[in-house]
């Protein structure tokens, strides 16, 4: 293995893993505030129908990207009305709304299959992409990723060093505790789950405006469980998820990567991998003792009934 094709292989890492990353964001939110969303893969779908629908009617890949946004946004509160307000069990609500955000992409976008459109192209930044080695890996890639750089340590930033975080991290360990402050739990919790459909819409529209621009059906394959697995493996801390996500993406394109070099490894195996990983990491944390042992908010999916506790 020379150098470029190291670079190369975690260039593509990085580029396969943006998705994931704000996926994974966006379910920390939510689950930071005790609200579990096993959602994440139909807002995911939702989210990149609709960029890329309206991107091509608009000619605006920017305009596809917020349009994505709000209706992962939206979609979201489906889940947060069912489970905040009429206390539906969450992972029944989460796996709903999967199911229907499958279908229904799949209904929206019907026409848009092999339909070109608008994407977000490649950005060098000027002299940080000349830095050997590490230029091309970081500095090469679109707008998308390099929001990421700042959307994660903002993410940390905010979940622990600031009031509405420690609002929020009250709400998901002690939502009695946090009431008494006088933090509304309920709004809370809405928008934060409301946060993280956004993310979820924006890592599908990053999907198909810009990693692999246009539409197929059920083209996030999985990443929204690989998001929810992140969450548990990376301690529910954005730094943590956010090199998970890379190593889920540098697996993905590996496979690609050693075909070019002629290493005879069967895709089928290197592709299974990230997703044998998402089925043990949810089994092990499914666990009571394990959930306390890595920092699960002690409130994540326990509905919140004002006077009971």
């Amino acid at each position: 293995m020379n150098e470029a094709f190291i670079i190369a292989t975690l260039a593509a890492a990085i580029r396969a893993g943006t998705p994931v990353v704000y996926a994974t964001i966006g379910e920390i939110f939510a689950e930071r505030a005790g609200v579990l969303n096993l959602g994440v893969e139909g807002m995911m779908l939702v989210g990149a129908v609709v960029g890329f629908m309206v991107g091509v009617n608009t000619g605006s890949a920017t305009t596809g990207l917020l349009a994505a946004m709000i209706a992962g946004g939206l979609l979201s509160l489906i889940h947060a009305f069912l489970t905040v307000t009429l206390y539906v069990d969450q992972v029944v609500s989460g796996l709903a709304l999967t199911i229907f955000g499958t279908g229904l992409s799949a209904f929206l976008g019907q026409d848009y299959v092999g339909v070109s459109g608008p994407q977000f192209a490649a950005l060098k930044i000027p002299v940080l992409s000349q830095i050997p080695f590490l230029g091309p890996i970081l500095f090469e890639h679109d707008i998308l990723v390099y929001l990421t750089f700042l959307l994660v340590p903002l993410a940390g930033y905010y979940i622990h060093r600031t009031r509405p975080g420690l609002h929020l991290r009250a709400v998901g360990e002690n939502p009695a505790t946090a009431d008494v402050m006088g933090v509304s739990v309920a709004r809370t919790r809405y928008f934060y789950v409301f946060v993280g459909g956004v993310l979820a819409g924006l890592a599908g529209a990053n999907l198909s405006l810009a990693y692999t621009p246009g539409w197929i059906e059920g083209m996030t394959a999985g990443r929204g469980w690989i998001a929810v697995a992140l969450v548990i493996f990376g301690f529910w801390q954005p730094g943590r998820a956010m090199l998970g996500a890379y190593l889920f993406g540098g697996v993905q394109s590996l496979q690609f990567s050693l075909q070019t070099i002629g290493v005879v490894i069967p895709v089928y195996f290197l592709g299974m991998l990230p997703y044998v990983f998402t089925v043990l990491v949810l089994i092990i944390a499914t666990q009571e003792q394990v959930r306390r042992h890595i920092g699960a908010p002690a409130a994540l999916g326990i509905p919140y009934k004002r006077g009971e506790r």
